[in-house]
């Protein structure tokens, strides 16, 4: 039996230009190719390119952007960095994925790009900039995308992520990694502001400068750069919890909030404290936490300093699972090992030099969890676990850029949705994936929107805010030509927000 032969270019040109008629569970359906058209699966875009345009936040990045090449042939620096965007924006988590929007030309008109870039052409003009000359273009960036928030007292989160690697790339080595023990990884050392959950900075290290000490050298910068909208608390983990952190704010004169590990003299304090009967009594605001604070000197530290240490009775449900030698798993239940009369607790001590009563303590530093929420979201839900290369150059600069992209579009949302802030998960759906298919005529462009989501109501009705914001800064514009308008819209979204301020409103201070 002889091969059966493929049909030829020509035949499959022409079958493409036929109808196709498919039979489906619903019934028969004819299908035909129209390449010609104008389509795009994020019809709703357009909306979010008029929230930067108006702002002239991409104009800004863009133009100030050191890629420069020689060649005539080049993709300029518009096509690049939009094709970037529209990659991060889409949910695209590797250079790969840029692919699946190659096509999408009326984004690319909404951007001003004349064509969406190849994922190869994004690599290599990454690549293009130098160090010196990329690093502080995308740090200026993410400064401009929230200063102009920081007039209100605020918090700065300090905070690590792991990112595991899975090839050959600089940098890649194994260090503290809780999910994946003993794979390569890289680490964002990422500082954020609190309650709002958007990006200062976050800098790439290699996998075993995961400790504090390896984003000293960056808070110091972030501060010099933020001036006189300094924050009013720095906040962190027990990993910050050490003379260098508390250093360079005590030099600062700046208020901290870092937890403590539990070494050897902070475990002797504890035992000292649990004698004494003046622990603050836990209540419903408190959340079942006592308090009490005390003076610790820590051997490495150059003065004592006042800790304030939390306690709060656990229930005798509970059960300890622990691996022996052979690598059997024990374990050991309540009536095992705890006697009925005994007491079980947890407790966390924090060291702060912050005026503010003590039974206030304890919920200012759990709201410092939100950052962890932060990072869930921007790396299962945005690019930070993927864009990886095999210099870390590039990686820094998409680590960046995805934290810019995702603060651009976090105040959009809050213009759309003052009320709640939502994730990409909800906000993607609701406020970008529409079909969109556009028409041309007498040099008018319509773009005709079929929204796939049940909430179509919701959707104008949040479109109608950002709208209301857009109106607002142009007015302000018109009024004062000069005036800041990416400053404007993000004054006017802070005034919106409700019940989310940078900082919520401080507890009351010790008295005298």
């Amino acid at each position: 039996m002889g091969e059966a032969k493929l049909p030829g270019k020509t035949a499959l040109a022409k079958a493409s230009e036929e109808a196709m008629v498919v039979q489906t569970m619903g019934g028969r359906v004819h299908v035909r190719w129209d390449e010609s058209a104008r389509a795009t699966p994020h019809g709703q875009l357009v909306f979010f390119a008029e929230f930067l345009a108006t702002a002239g936040v991409f104009e800004r990045w863009v133009d100030e952007c050191p890629l420069d090449y020689s060649s005539p042939n080049a993709s300029s620096k518009r096509d690049v960095l939009g094709t970037l965007l529209l990659g991060i924006l889409s949910g695209s988590k590797r250079y790969a994925h840029i692919a699946g929007i190659r096509g999408d030309t009326v984004a690319a008109q909404a951007l001003g790009m004349s064509r969406v870039v190849s994922e190869d052409s994004v690599r290599r003009a990454l690549g293009a900039m130098e160090l010196p000359d990329s690093d502080p273009w995308m740090r200026n960036a993410l400064m401009h995308s929230v200063r102009a928030a920081l007039d209100r007292p605020w918090v700065l989160d300090m905070d690590a992520t792991i990112k595991p690697l899975y090839g050959h790339q600089e940098g890649a080595e194994v260090g503290y990694n809780p999910h994946k023990p003993g794979r390569p990884s890289h680490v964002l050392h990422t500082f954020w502001i609190g309650n709002l959950r958007l990006v200062l900075d976050a800098v790439l290290t290699s996998g075993k400068q995961h400790t504090s000490g390896h984003g000293k050298a960056a808070l110091k910068r972030l501060l010099d750069e933020l001036g006189d909208r300094a924050p009013a608390l720095v906040r962190g983990d027990c990993g910050y919890g050490n003379e260098d952190m508390i250093d360079v704010c005590e030099q600062r004169g700046l208020a901290y909030l870092l937890r403590l590990r539990k070494t050897a003299n902070v475990k002797r304090l504890i035992e000292r404290l649990f004698r004494r009967d003046d622990w603050r009594g836990a209540s419903e605001a408190t959340q079942g936490w006592q308090t009490i604070e005390d003076e610790i000197r820590l051997s490495g530290w150059s003065k004592a300093r006042r800790v304030v240490v939390l306690r709060r009775r656990m229930k005798h449900d509970i059960a300890l699972r622990a691996k022996r030698d052979d690598g059997q798993l024990v374990l050991a239940l309540p009536h095992d090992s705890v006697e009925d009369n005994a007491q079980l607790w947890e407790y966390t001590v924090l060291v702060t030099n912050a005026e503010y009563d003590i039974t206030a303590i304890g919920q200012l530093y759990r709201d410092r969890c939100d950052c962890e929420n932060g990072f869930d979201e921007l790396k299962n839900q945005w690019g930070w676990g993927g864009f990886t290369t095999k210099d870390m150059h590039r990686s820094q600069i998409t680590a960046r850029a995805v934290a810019l992209v995702y603060n651009w579009w976090s105040w959009y949302v809050r213009a759309a949705n003052p009320t709640a802030r939502r994730e990409a998960l909800t906000s993607r759906p609701l406020l970008l994936a529409a079909v969109g298919r556009a028409t041309s005529h007498a040099d008018q462009t319509t773009l005709y929107l079929t929204p796939m989501h049940a909430e179509a109501g919701l959707i104008k009705s949040m479109i109608a805010n950002v709208h209301a914001a857009i109106r607002y800064v142009r007015t302000a514009a018109e009024q004062l030509p000069k005036v800041d308008r990416w400053a404007t819209l993000l004054r006017y979204i802070c005034r919106k927000i409700v019940g989310q301020t940078a900082l919520p409103t401080p507890p009351p201070a010790l008295p005298g």
